[in-house]
């Protein structure tokens, strides 16, 4: 993938139309938890106040608790 400024935003901007997952996206897709991740970031997108995504942020913790990630995820010794 080849990234380019935006000249306007001096954003990186992504020249590549492949729709493959991202090593972000596969990690997002292990936790088990993808759906509400995605909820919850398009419902601060559409607000940008995490105050209005409380019923988002409380369905993606019961996901991440459900799915053990806290565990899965520690830093191990």
């Amino acid at each position: 993938m080849s990234l380019s400024k935006n000249s306007t935003h001096n954003q990186p901007v992504s020249n590549d139309d492949n729709d493959e997952p991202d090593e972000w996206d596969k990690r997002i897709e292990k936790t088990g938890c993808s759906a509400e991740n995605t909820r919850l970031t398009d419902c601060y997108a559409d607000g940008r106040d995490w105050r209005k995504c409380v019923k988002e942020m409380a369905e993606l913790k019961a996901c991440w608790d459900k799915m053990k990630n806290n565990e899965r995820t520690q830093l191990k010794p």
